[in-house]
């Protein structure tokens, strides 16, 4: 029983990690068990880049398959939250961040993989420290460096996509 914490997902976001998902599991392994069976035939493993390279791009591979797995298996499809003024999951926070003023969405960065938006986790230490505040919101976080950084919540709108 795994306590993973739930991750908003749009609809669109979920089906597209759904379908490459699907790919990776089924023609994308054929794929590289062909490339690597290939390249082993090719002799000698231990000079053999071929082979080698097609190893590395399995475990990769694999290692996207395992976090696609865990990401659908905790995710929360909805719509992006209409905007109340308050920082959460799914919305875009415009704030000033350490004296500059930064516009990013709030979530996991698969609902924007197709966007020029930032996205910050609320698991960071800046999302943590926003979840939560109002518009017009000041608190501070200590970056992963040591370092305190002021915020302030300047406008929470409602993710939009693209």
């Amino acid at each position: 029983m795994s306590n993973s914490p739930e991750t908003f997902l749009t609809q669109d976001a979920f089906d597209r990690l759904a379908a490459e998902l699907e790919h990776l599991s089924g023609p994308g392994r054929e794929d590289i068990a062909k490339r690597i069976e290939s390249a082993r035939e090719e002799g000698d493993l231990k000079e053999n880049g071929g082979y080698h390279a097609a190893k590395d791009e399995q475990g990769k591979q694999e290692a996207r398959i395992r976090t696609l797995q865990h990401l659908l298996k905790n995710a929360v499809v909805r719509e992006a939250p209409q905007s109340r003024g308050v920082v959460e999951s799914g919305t875009v926070i415009t704030a000033k961040v350490a004296g500059g003023e930064e516009v990013f969405l709030l979530g996991n960065r698969e609902i924007a993989a197709d966007s020029q938006i930032d996205v910050y986790s609320e698991a960071s230490p800046l999302g943590a420290a926003i979840l939560g505040l109002a518009e017009g919101a000041s608190t501070s976080y200590v970056a992963p460096n040591g370092r305190e950084i002021k915020v302030e919540i300047i406008k929470v709108e409602t993710y939009a996509g693209q």
